[in-house]
């Protein structure tokens, strides 16, 4: 059942890179059924009996869903260790830290991360080009501090705010800053939150610990409208920024055209079995907060996602400053929260809400986003087949087809406010 653990060990030696920690045993169930797996210096191995070492974690989950984990395309919800894990089919037990600090090896020799087989090839460049985007620093005055945040745009016309991901930047829109058919008509802007990207911390930081609020959300974006001197503009965000827009519709709708979010819904949690804190391996001196992040995000992208860009989403986690992922989830799961009835004044919001939910999303499922659409009316909502939590960046192609008619209905759409 696991021998594709070690035909994929021994096709690619540079897996042994991601093995940083030391020796690691791995007792793998299947029902009744158990299996062990070895990975040390020398490479991985399977045998029915504990090797030399004591078992260190266990990963227990049904038999047909280690089987589907093993499909080219697998079902929603199985297309990685972390993503069976969050819609619990797999149960993972023992020793927390080392499972965080082994998850990007575990992932690429248990998933279909590297399997390039079903994907394009990446695009290539035949002669030097300049990009049409452009990129610069406003400084502003937010929260009583100064603050440098940099943002790219692109075009002109209706201008088009995009907000990434949590513990993400804004690199995450750039096949949208590149694509005419969406900057022949509107003024795209990608920005990076304070504390994100190329937009640094405010003085000070040090003495403090990040976390993201609704109030310092809706503010900065509202700072960043006010500053462009931006007049009735289409909000976009993805995840976190699906959250942000729903806010920034119930504060401040009269001023928006629209609000396009995606992966958007009313709440969010982990629903992992067997670590009582998973936001916090993000943060720990023992454990590679970059590797974790990207190994945890390539749960929540597609598998038909292109290698390529899959990669370059899971590097964008991968670079993020200490601490800043785990405070933007103080947003995403806590503060940001939006059941109880909140949401619903959204429905008499100046601000049509347009919602596009990627099929492999295990965070804010397709399910979810329907329900968000149901209760406060929305104008649109739509399911992305093939896609996962960041349409935008991990299958900008397939996306570009969802997000065209959207633009459309918007450009059409009378402007009463």
């Amino acid at each position: 059942m696991f021998e594709h653990v070690i035909e994929r060990a021994k096709a690619d030696p540079n897996r042994a890179l991601h093995c940083a920690f030391g020796p690691l045993s791995v007792e793998l169930r299947a029902d009744d059924t158990c299996t062990f797996l070895s990975i040390d210096a020398d490479g991985a191995r399977l045998s029915g009996a504990p090797g030399e070492h004591a078992v260190d974690i266990t990963l227990s989950a049904k038999p047909s869903a280690w089987a589907e984990l093993r499909q080219p395309t697998p079902k929603p919800g199985f297309q990685t260790l972390s993503t069976m894990r969050r819609t619990q089919n797999l149960i993972v037990t023992g020793d927390m830290v080392k499972f965080q600090q082994h998850l990007l090896l575990l992932e690429l020799l248990f998933s279909n991360l590297s399997d390039h087989s079903a994907t394009p090839a990446p695009e290539t460049f035949d002669e030097p080009l300049i990009e049409p985007v452009t990129g610069q620093y406003l400084r502003l005055q937010f929260e009583g501090r100064p603050h440098r945040i940099y943002f790219e745009e692109a075009g002109q016309g209706i201008p088009l705010i995009c907000l990434h991901t949590a513990g993400s930047d804004g690199r995450q829109y750039r096949h949208l800053l590149n694509d005419p058919a969406v900057t022949d008509r509107f003024r795209v802007i990608a920005f990076d939150l304070p504390w994100h990207g190329k937009s640094s911390p405010p003085p000070g930081f040090e003495t403090e610990v990040y976390a993201l609020t609704t109030d310092r959300y809706v503010s900065v974006v509202m700072a960043m409208i006010d500053a462009l001197k931006l007049d009735n503009p289409v909000v976009m965000g993805c995840s976190i920024g699906g959250r942000a827009v729903l806010h920034l519709a119930l504060r401040h709708g009269e001023r928006l055209r629209a609000a396009i979010g995606l992966q958007s819904a009313l709440y969010a949690e982990d629903r992992s079995l067997g670590d009582p804190a998973p936001s916090m391996a993000l943060h720990r001196p023992d454990i590679h907060g970059g590797k974790s992040a990207g190994a945890s995000m390539a749960g929540m992208i597609a598998p038909q996602s292109p290698a390529a860009e899959r990669w370059e989403t899971m590097w964008h986690y991968m670079q993020g400053g200490p601490g800043v992922f785990m405070g933007d989830l103080h947003y995403y799961f806590t503060d940001g929260d939006l059941r109880n009835g909140l949401a619903e004044p959204l429905r008499e919001s100046a601000c049509p809400l347009y919602l596009l939910s990627g099929e492999y999303d295990a965070s804010a499922t397709p399910e979810m986003g329907r329900e968000l659409a149901e209760l406060v009316g929305a104008e649109f909502f739509q399911m992305m087949k093939g896609v996962g939590h960041f349409p935008m960046s991990e299958n900008p192609t397939a996306f570009r087809g969802y997000l065209l008619p959207v633009l459309d209905k918007i450009l059409a759409a009378p402007v009463d406010h």
